[in-house]
């Protein structure tokens, strides 16, 4: 097994977004490269049962945030989670997954392979629980909030009408950033939860421009983010 680090909200390498939430880990445990846990960022997530059509943004999406040097954070899961996760590591790029169980009982097992070929190219996974924890299905949403908290902005891909997506995009909102969503196919089930977040509040997302703009306007705004390419 991977050396397993255990950081406190006092520690350098400790999330600085994660401190301006509430609720925030007072603790986290970290598998791979500590030095991305500060990076620009921006969290990417989606329906377990996505469609091609869902795929086909995030495999693009993810490549073209990971050329310009963004890190990108989702949760592991399968479906949208893993493909983004895949994607940003094609371009050479750095990506966080945010588990909700122990290290010695990775959830899903699944992508056991996958949090391997994350930690060996750079990237690191992240759970707030200790190594031995069980799998508690209950823990996933609330694992959602450190998804959101990590990044300075949330991309839905695809998502249900219920759905942990839907949920990550809450924390999104009251943590006081800016949710985009690709618009979903009136048709499909995975545009449900989507295009309910565009009512919502949610922007319109049909060009990653619209996130590289956003983020280089914040980057100009803060001369001390940390970019690990």
């Amino acid at each position: 097994m991977n050396k397993i680090y255990k950081i406190g909200e006092t520690d350098k390498n400790y999330p600085q977004n994660l401190l301006k939430i509430l609720k925030h880990p007072k603790k986290l445990y970290v598998m791979g490269n500590l030095k991305i846990l500060n990076n620009k960022s921006v969290a990417m997530v989606g329906s377990r049962d996505n469609t091609d059509y869902g795929e086909y943004y995030a495999r693009n999406f993810s490549k073209t945030l990971s050329k310009a040097g963004i890190t990108v954070v989702s949760g592991l899961a399968i479906g949208i989670d893993g493909i983004c996760h895949e994607n940003a590591m094609k371009e050479k790029g750095k990506t966080i997954a945010v588990i909700g169980s122990g290290f010695n009982n990775m959830y899903p097992p699944e992508n056991i392979e996958l949090a391997k070929q994350i930690i060996e190219n750079g990237g690191a996974i992240i759970s707030e629980y200790p190594p031995e924890t069980e799998v508690n299905l209950s823990n996933f949403p609330i694992r959602n909030r450190i998804i959101a908290g990590l990044a300075e902005c949330t991309i839905v891909v695809e998502a249900k009408f219920r759905s942990g997506s839907s949920i990550t995009a809450r924390h999104t909102f009251k943590q006081g950033k800016e949710v985009f969503c690709i618009p979903g196919r009136i048709e499909d089930k995975t545009g449900k939860g989507t295009n309910n977040l565009i009512k919502k509040g949610a922007k319109l997302l049909t060009d990653v421009n619209q996130i590289l703009n956003v983020l280089g306007e914040q980057m100009i705004n803060n001369k001390n983010s940390v970019v690990e390419r």
